[in-house]
């Protein structure tokens, strides 16, 4: 069923392919004239050529990155695998739940070295021009730190060092240093703390939320207060709350909910991300609703 919707999915998309190319055609023109045009004018001209369309053949067609960059590794022995991907998916966060275990699963299964650790990167803070809910990239997180159930499966939050405009953000030091710090972990044994504070229950205290975190050794909130925070009630009105750090938990609350049933923590696309823990971590997103999903 999900590869059928996969397969059908790209043959629409290389179905489309002829029209693309017409009007990347046209594009192409008119940049070679404005481009021709600041030459003569002594002007710089800096904008990009427009991107040639993909079709059969090219990196997006499904399994195509994995048989030329992955495949013709087998069977070379490993101690791991660091995953960083998934802007692509955003849109299905649900079909991605179902990929990204059969994923990792596959790839154990062909170097045939049991449960090779397997760390992933959390999307970072990005504010998506496309979606105009504002919270599919949240959606797609949640699907990405659910994968830790599997056994030997990490992944290093970068909620805080992404870049709101730019969908590559340029911190990849931060991002190779929270991955090393699991793989020193979960591989060569090395104590220190590797998780930022996750979230450990939920508990109703009249028109108060309590939020109890593990790794929260230290739990602190960056700036004067802190942010990210959003409770709703019965009627699934999410507002922002107010926060307070109490030890290892974070008390919430709204004037506009008396009654807050659920909690949300930088659960948008690019939020305000102010929890960590004493080893600089940071918390990640999310929700003890299960509401639906946009």
């Amino acid at each position: 069923e999900l590869a059928g919707a996969i397969a059908a999915r790209w043959q629409a998309w290389v179905a489309e392919y002829p029209e693309r190319a017409k009007i990347r055609k046209a594009a192409m023109e008119k940049w070679r004239q404005e481009r021709d045009a600041a030459a003569l004018a002594g002007k710089p001209f800096t904008r990009r050529e427009p991107a040639a369309p993909e079709g059969a053949g090219s990196r997006w067609e499904p399994s195509s990155l994995y048989n030329g960059m992955l495949n013709p590794l087998v069977p070379y022995a490993l101690r791991g695998f660091l995953w960083y991907q998934g802007e692509a998916n955003v849109a299905r966060a649900g079909e991605y739940s179902r990929l990204l275990p059969l994923m990792i699963r596959q790839w154990r299964e062909d170097f045939q070295q049991g449960e090779l650790p397997f760390a992933l990167v959390q999307l970072a803070n990005y504010q998506s021009k496309v979606d105009k809910t504002g919270v599919q990239w949240a959606f797609l997180r949640e699907t990405q730190s659910a994968a830790r159930a599997l056994p030997a499966t990490g992944m290093a939050v970068t909620i805080d060092i992404g870049n709101p405009t730019n969908i590559h953000p340029s911190n990849k030091q931060e991002v190779g240093r929270r991955l090393a710090l699991w793989a020193k972990s979960h591989i060569l044994g090395d104590p220190p703390e590797c998780n930022g504070p996750e979230c450990a229950g939920v508990e109703i205290e009249g028109s108060l939320l309590r939020v109890r975190f593990k790794h929260a050794a230290g739990l602190r909130h960056t700036g004067p207060s802190a942010v990210g925070f959003e409770v709703a009630g019965k009627d699934r009105v999410f507002y922002p709350a107010s926060a307070l750090i109490d030890g290892s938990s974070v008390t919430v609350s709204a004037s506009q909910v008396p009654n807050p049933v659920a909690v949300r923590y930088a659960w948008r696309n690019s939020p305000e991300a102010s929890l960590f823990n004493a080893a600089g971590l940071p918390a990640g997103p999310f929700r003890s609703d299960t509401w639906q999903s946009p």
